[in-house]
């Protein structure tokens, strides 16, 4: 069953991500319909991001209450209704308004992930089950350049019909989950209400601190790949609608691939050598090291093919060592992997939020990709520090008795 549920969550996964990046792949056609420019694309990206940051406590608490299969069906049918009502935006406040609520019901997706694969999996599957869902996530971004671009050529080169199909999907796989899985039993599934005390073991946390730094950075790095790189090939590297949205979903497919061999990789090294800092912490330092390397060496590079090809093994190397994120928050949790998680999560998001702004603004002033590209690889820098500085030694929430 427990297989079943991650075939479930992944699935989902690279539906929120197509619903939630296709609108990049047509970033000229929207802005167009909708007469907004660059500097205001990446505001209403900010808004979605904005959106599924403030949500992101309230989604994990549900899930801690109320168990994960319950709370993700009423999202995933919510999130996917505001998705197929995209096709109503006729201005740019109208866009940012139903970006930021779209944003808002989505943002429970990963907490209740999260809590799915901590109740059903072992410690040494947990990297693998966090890693398969990281990629889906990847799968999902590389899908949703291709299909989406296909879908909108074959509807006449309009994009709203192609968002009450994306909504359609959410609908459906609502149902055949909340039909097929059953709501998991048990202190890791549900837990009861927080307590004065759980929010001060919470905020008085380093390693949480820790955690919620390595995922603000991380994600501010990696909004680059998910929301603005097929802009960047079209207009940086001068690439075609068709090629742009073809290697943008290739460096996608680097990055989902990554994620999953790094889940593998972990928890291989972790029953290998029992060191857990090592298996975690250690392979996200190397990764977001190495990442941040490679996207300054880009700026050198003027083959644009060799180009791509850096970007892409930067994308596997992040999302190789980027699956200890999930990992460790899952562990660290303990009972209570929902709050955890979507804490990690919040901060990760507000950051994409901020760095997606930046990254627009900077190009639309001052007519070139490169200083968002010098930003994107100091950030994975700042998060290399703090997985070096991470190493919680136990769950900050732990079970008082036998799972029922």
């Amino acid at each position: 069953m427990r297989y079943a549920v991650l075939a479930f969550l992944c699935a989902i996964a690279v539906i929120a991500y197509i619903q939630r990046t296709g609108i990049n792949a047509v970033k000229q056609l929207v802005s167009d319909s909708v007469g907004i420019n660059t500097e205001e694309f990446g505001a209403v990206g900010s808004a979605w991001l904005f959106g599924y940051a403030l949500m992101q406590v309230p989604a994990g608490w549900l899930a801690d209450r109320y168990g994960s299969r319950n709370v993700l069906v009423v999202l995933a049918i919510l999130w996917s209704l505001l998705t197929a009502a995209l096709g109503l935006c006729r201005d740019f406040t109208t866009l940012m308004a139903l970006w930021f609520a779209m944003g808002l019901a989505l943002a429970g997706v990963f907490p209740c992930a999260a809590k799915s694969i901590g109740a059903w999996f072992p410690d040494t599957e947990k990297a693998m089950a966090s890693g398969l869902l990281g990629s889906a996530t990847m799968l999902g971004n590389a899908a949703a350049s291709i299909l989406t671009v296909w879908l909108v050529f074959q509807a006449g080169n309009t994009w709203q019909f192609t968002y009450v199909l994306y909504g359609a999907m959410g609908i459906l796989w609502a149902i055949v989950y909340f039909a097929a899985i059953p709501e998991r039993r048990g202190s890791l599934a549900m837990s009861l209400p927080m307590t004065g005390d759980d929010w001060r073991t919470l905020f008085t946390s380093v390693s949480l601190w820790l955690l919620c730094g390595q995922q603000f950075f991380r994600a501010g790095a990696m909004i680059f790949f998910i929301n603005w790189f097929p802009a960047f090939l079209k207009e940086a590297r001068h690439f075609s609608d068709y090629d742009a949205g073809f290697y943008a979903s290739a460096v996608s497919a680097a990055a989902m691939v990554g994620g999953t061999c790094g889940g593998f990789f972990s928890d291989w090294l972790l029953r290998r050598t029992g060191m857990r800092r090592l298996s975690r912490q250690g392979i996200a330092f190397v990764g977001m090291t190495g990442a941040g390397l490679l996207v300054i060496v880009t700026c050198f590079v003027e083959h644009d093919l060799v180009a791509v090809c850096l970007f892409g093994l930067g994308a596997f190397i992040a999302s190789f060592g980027g699956v200890s994120g999930y990992t460790v928050a899952i562990e660290l949790g303990g009972t209570r992997i929902g709050v955890v998680f979507s804490m990690m999560n919040m901060s990760g998001n507000f950051a994409g939020a901020i760095v997606n702004y930046i990254a627009g603004s900077l190009t639309e002033r001052t007519g070139s990709w490169t200083p968002a590209l010098f930003v994107i690889a100091g950030i994975f820098g700042i998060d290399a520090l703090c997985w070096a500085l991470l190493n919680p030694k136990r769950p900050l929430f732990e079970s008082k008795g036998a799972d029922a």
